[in-house]
């Protein structure tokens, strides 16, 4: 019996494409995806991914741009990674969200 696929693999293959110095959201991926709410299941994803070096979790945030994800790297870790690609964070939120904020539904068409 062949292995059952991951069913964060989607999720993973769409946060590898985000570029460096640009952050996304748990719910723009999902929309992204076809599951409108399935903003939860991207969230479950990035915990599971945080320690896998391939997958830049630390690009992704909630919808207002901050830093949920955060306790998942163990200290400032996520904030630090956001700053050596040059994404200023302040108060665990990155600043200039809106300018940083790279919408897969716009950016893979």
């Amino acid at each position: 019996m062949p292995p059952k696929p991951n069913p964060f693999d989607d999720v993973y293959d769409v946060v590898k494409l985000i570029p460096p110095g640009r952050v996304t959201s748990y719910g723009a991926i999902a929309r992204y995806l076809g599951s409108k709410g399935g903003a939860r299941l991207v969230g479950w994803a990035m915990n599971a991914a945080h320690a896998m070096d391939d997958v830049p979790a630390h690009r992704v945030v909630n919808r207002n741009g901050v830093l949920t994800g955060k306790h998942h790297f163990g200290g400032n870790r996520m904030q630090e990674a956001l700053e050596a690609e040059g994404v200023a964070v302040e108060n665990d939120q990155v600043v200039d969200f809106k300018n940083r904020f790279w919408d897969p539904a716009v950016e893979l068409v």
